[in-house]
């Protein structure tokens, strides 16, 4: 959800990489759901392995709880955010999570790439 939204709201301003220490086999029918609602499709997307070159690429590495399963480099920027995990709940349930994640994700934008 976060590596859409910022995608999204980035508007081309930012590259983003989305990847999981333990991803799953798919994502969650209300994760898609919900993001639809937003109007973005997820259905083209797929749970991908988080890959040391992925986080020595990047210059914010957000994480999600992942702990010493994430590689860490000196320099780069880590925000670890503590959020309710969708997995196995349905759509009223993920959307407060979404919603949480677009609030997270427009602030770091705000950061990263002001709008002009």
């Amino acid at each position: 959800m976060a590596a859409a939204l910022l995608d999204h709201h980035a508007a081309g301003r930012v590259t983003v990489r989305s990847a999981g220490s333990a991803p799953a086999e798919s994502i969650n029918p209300a994760v898609r759901e919900v993001m639809g609602e937003l109007g973005l499709d997820l259905s083209k997307e797929f749970p991908k392995p988080l890959t040391t070159e992925a986080v020595q690429a990047a210059d914010v590495v957000i994480t999600m709880g992942c702990g010493d399963a994430c590689p860490v480099f000196p320099g780069k920027r880590y925000l670890d955010w503590q959020l309710a995990d969708p997995a196995g709940k349905g759509a009223d349930d993920v959307r407060p999570i979404r919603d949480d994640i677009d609030r997270r994700v427009r602030a770091l934008l705000a950061e990263l790439a002001p709008t002009p």
